[in-house]
């Protein structure tokens, strides 16, 4: 199905509306031609034929609850106009076809529908003179159907003030008395995407805790709060809760419900023809028990064939596991049988006209490559590598299939390499990336995401499916960041909006590095000691929670309870398990060097992990505990796929009292684990006028008592602050952390080498070479300048562009990836490219560092080939070299992970190293051309033989006017 582009723009701010992605009809001051919906005391009634839908009514009846919550004086809901005074506002809402309201306004040629009539869920809103006898003018929501109807009464609700979330998320609705309806037409739908919606998996313990205290089981009362946020969100597609729940049995109601409100049903990729998981007949297997799964089968067809159904077809093993005895063959017997009886149940020839759709995931992919025939009318559900990589789309010969593609993808998953469902660990700017090559990849029939529990996921689950309501608010790869703004003013005001917006997509960065059920000590052991990377990422934590934690504070106490749940909580308890391990990986470090600070650490990792409990408690008593069980998903101590029983804490080391023989004083230095005296005093790492990072040293008791000390430097232009003071354990300051400083204006031209020196008042002073090189790029170069045998560059930072000879072109994606931001292929559509006149960046460095083997490590994410036949490509080359083409993604089975998939999801990138050769001091260019689309590049590292191991890699180097 082809879709129209939307009459709207992203932002739609004015002093008019809180809604995101929308044309603005309302406003919150009188405008000339405008109808005043409310003043004080005086809402609009909603007229709602009888004979209209009935979910139409109930959303009708939901946006008269809004107007009071947003006005304090609730609107009125009748059924005819012919009751009604001029002196009242009216809002009239029907369905073409369904309303006679709505009718008989087009066949009196007072309504315009030819923009909508017959299109998927489009509605069109309209300010219209004389509507019926008596009523001078009216807002009329005119729904192509049953849906577009409810998304245009659920467009003034949010509009209004009421956020989507305000229920779930306990935003606060924006406060006015003064409503008008402007005097334009306003023509909104079809989706990008037809099927749009999310699926409730992995629900234990937090969200089955949660639904048994509230509701007892899986009810219609809980169903129909999911329900009404769908269609809030502009969403119409559902697979319930599988592994502790009967969607249909139960409650009875459930099925009725969601076909009333207007929610498409499914069920997930292991549950076929809408039976659940839970009421799988045994054994699970179409060899040894196929007339009983028949029956099975037939079942779930004759108990929701009345009802709105995307039909799940195919089969996998019991237990959302691989069969051991299915195979390509049975498959397709297996779909032609349920193909069958869709055809004899709802008694149809034609089932072109009847949803359905079957996933290739994990095993099922297999089957597929080795040559399955797919029936036509049947939409192919490419999945994700359960980690948020899509591991295939459609290919030329498949784009134009009748039952078109989609994608199942993930925000949460309980799997290997490991379970990930505890809060939000998705970055946007990645899902962008990836919704947007499949959109342009023509998979936009169903897009559907497992999001676990539901409450942590509030922020990504808006996102995803915004795009897929309209995906033409979304060409950019710039677009994560305006949308992150304006969902940050509809949440909590235009106030901080811009401070939240810049606050989670930090967040997004520090989370893709590495989800927190896969964290332990192990990234962070060399980073304690290269880069003071521990330390440094820390740090960004911290400054990120005092940012929120100030944005939080300026709030009202009502929206802080909101900020809370979608901000401040996960920075807050995510800054904690980061904390937890990298000062876990800091005390071991810590103890090798026999600092007393050991101890230190050893009770700040206790207090922190102790602290984990306190935050989870706060959440728990939000509201009077209304979300009491969210978040009681284990997410400390996991050592393989699956959770832990429980939250365990890092072991940590204390160590004694007694000094080494070396003496009480101990000296270390930034990249070096050596403790001096005892271990040979290491030479710190060097210096240039274009560092940017600081150069410390570390002193620091190594046993009980005092010790004074001072430093002193060979030279006048080397200062070191402080350079005198005292260490103390236990009584006083056990560690001093002093900063290098130098004068280069006073320091001499070239490379040397400076001595500075740690004496304590008794024992052994120790020696350290501090290597400088005073130099000075040409003046008009431009570009990044080495630091120590390493150029790290990020790729927003290039020093030219250029484009492709076929208009396509490399573009920045902001706050993606690990560090800072992604490269591009731009457009999508603009195919392979050849090498010669393929779009290209160019990163400008210079290097005072003589090497015959430097190489560069291309930081890509854990991307698939998702055309096998065009894989992901980029090609490399320094200066004028022959450029190295590579391939970075191994080819791989459908189904099955190319090599390095572990270590690259784990790590949230795939690391690629190419021979550069030789370098001679100077400058230089490294020229990177992007030759599939889908091929992001997040960061360039050239290695001159410094390159120190680390999880993140060097910092970004100095820069001069980039």
């Amino acid at each position: 199905m082809k879709f129209l582009p939307f009459s709207i723009s992203l932002v739609a701010f004015s002093t008019s509306t809180v809604a995101i992605g929308q044309r603005a009809t309302l406003a919150f001051q009188e405008l000339a031609g405008g109808l005043k919906l409310s003043g004080t005391g005086t809402t609009p009634t909603i007229v709602i034929d009888s004979k209209d839908w009935t979910g139409v009514t109930r959303a009708g009846n939901d946006l008269a609850n809004d107007f009071g919550l947003v006005t304090g004086t609730k609107a009125e809901v009748a059924t005819t106009t012919s009751v009604l005074s001029n002196t009242t506002a009216i809002i009239i809402a029907g369905t073409i076809g369904k309303s006679p309201l709505i009718d008989s306004l087009v066949s009196s040629g007072k309504l315009d529908v030819g923009t909508i009539e017959g299109k998927w869920e489009a509605f069109t809103s309209q300010l219209i003179s004389d509507p019926a006898p008596g009523i001078p003018s009216a807002l009329i929501l005119a729904g192509s159907d049953k849906r577009g109807t409810i998304f245009a009464i659920y467009d003034v609700s949010e509009q209004i003030g009421v956020s989507p979330w305000y229920w779930w998320a306990d935003v606060p609705p924006k406060k006015k008395i003064n409503i008008y309806a402007l005097p334009i037409t306003k023509t909104q739908g079809p989706p990008s995407i037809k099927y749009r919606g999310i699926f409730l998996n992995d629900e234990q313990p937090a969200l089955t805790g949660w639904v048994k205290a509230n509701y007892g089981k899986y009810d219609s009362r809980f169903h129909a709060k999911v329900f009404e946020l769908l269609l809030r969100l502009r969403a119409n597609y559902f697979w319930p809760a599988m592994w502790d729940s009967k969607f249909y049995t139960d409650d009875t109601k459930n099925g009725p419900l969601a076909d009333e409100m207007g929610i498409v049903m499914g069920t997930s990729h292991t549950e076929p023809m809408a039976r659940a998981d839970k009421e799988k007949v045994k054994p699970w297997d179409w060899k040894s028990n196929q007339n009983n799964l028949k029956k099975y089968m037939q079942e779930g067809v004759a108990r929701a064939k009345n009802w709105e159904t995307l039909w799940t077809l195919g089969m996998r093993g019991d237990g959302d596991a691989a069969s051991p005895t299915l195979d390509a063959k049975n498959l397709v017997d297996v779909i032609n049988y349920q193909q069958s009886i869709l055809e004899t149940t709802l008694n149809t020839s034609d089932l072109s006209r009847v949803p359905q759709m079957w996933c290739v995931y994990k095993e099922v992919g297999g089957y597929y490559q080795a040559g399955m025939n797919i029936p036509d009318d049947v939409t192919i559900l490419w999945s994700d590598d359960n980690s948020g990589n899509i591991q295939r789309l459609p290919i030329p010969s498949e784009v134009n299939r009748e039952g078109n593609a989609g994608v199942y993808y993930h925000f949460d998953y309980v799997g290997s390499p490991r379970n990930y469902k505890w809060i939000n660990t998705i970055q946007l700017s990645k899902t962008w990336e990836q919704m947007h090559l499949a959109w342009q990849r023509n998979a936009t029939e169903i897009w559907i995401v497992n999001v676990g529990d539901l409450k942590p996921l509030e922020l990504p689950i808006s996102h995803f499916l915004d795009m897929a309501y309209d995906m033409s608010q979304f060409t950019s790869p710039a677009s994560t960041d305006p949308w992150l703004n304006s969902w940050a003013i509809r949440e909590f005001g235009a106030g901080i909006a811009t401070g939240v917006a810049e606050a989670m997509a930090i967040y997004g960065k520090l989370i893709v590095r590495r989800k927190y059920e896969l964290l332990d000590r192990t990234p962070f052991m060399l980073s304690t000691v290269n880069y003071d990377e521990a330390e440094n990422v820390l740090g960004e934590w911290a400054t990120l929670q005092n940012k929120a934690q100030a944005l939080y504070d300026s709030l009202d106490a009502e929206t802080q309870i909101a900020f809370f749940e979608m901000v401040l909580h996960p920075i807050m308890a995510g800054r904690i398990v980061q904390q937890v391990y990298i000062n876990a990986a800091r005390n071991s470090a810590y103890a090798a060097q026999m600092r007393m600070s050991t101890n230190t650490l050893a009770d700040d990792v206790k207090a922190a992990y102790a602290q984990d409990a306190v935050i989870q408690k706060r959440y728990h008593s939000l509201l009077n505990g209304k979300w009491n069980h969210m978040m009681d998903q284990i997410h400390f101590g996991y050592d393989n796929w699956q959770d832990p029983a429980s939250n365990s804490m890092p072991a940590v080391k204390t160590i004694g009292s007694t000094a080494p023989s070396t003496g009480i004083l101990g000296v270390s230095v930034q990249n070096s684990a050596a403790s001096s005296p005892g271990d040979a005093a290491p030479t710190l790492s060097g210096m240039d006028p274009y560092t940017h990072e600081n150069r410390t040293i570390d002193i620091y008791a190594r046993g009980a008592g005092s010790m004074e000390f001072t430093i002193s430097s060979s030279v006048a232009y080397v200062k070191v602050i402080p350079s005198s003071g005292t260490v103390n354990y236990p009584s006083g300051i056990s560690d001093i952390r002093a900063t290098i400083t130098v004068d280069w204006a006073a320091a001499p031209s070239g490379a040397g080498t400076v001595v500075i020196t740690v004496t304590p008042k008794n024992g052994t002073g120790v020696k350290l070479n501090f290597p400088l090189n005073n130099i000075a790029v040409p003046s008009d170069f431009k570009g990044y300048v080495e630091s120590n045998g390493a150029v790290a560059m990020e790729m927003q930072h290039f020093t030219s562009r250029t484009p492709g000879s076929n208009g396509a072109v490399v573009e920045v994606i902001p706050n993606y990836g690990r560090t800072d931001s992604g490269l591009t292929l731009f457009p999508i559509t603009a195919g392979t490219q050849v090498l010669l006149t393929a779009p290209k960046a160019v990163y400008s460095f210079f290097t005072y560092t003589s090497t015959t083997s430097a190489k560069v490590f291309v930081y890509l994410p854990p991307s698939f080939n998702v055309n096998p036949s065009a894989p992901l490509e980029y090609a490399i080359a320094l200066d004028n070299a022959t450029p190295t083409t590579v391939t970075p993604v191994p080819s791989a089975t459908l189904g099955a992970m190319p090599a390095g998939w572990d270590e690259s999801v784990v790590n949230g990138a795939r690391v690629v190293s190419t021979n550069l050769g030789k370098v001679e001091p100077g400058m230089h260019e490294l020229s990177v051309w992007l030759l599939e689309p889908g091929t992001v590049v997040q960061r360039l590292v050239v290695d001159l033989g410094g390159v120190k191991s680390s999880y993140l890699g060097p910092p970004e180097s100095g820069k001069v006017g980039v």
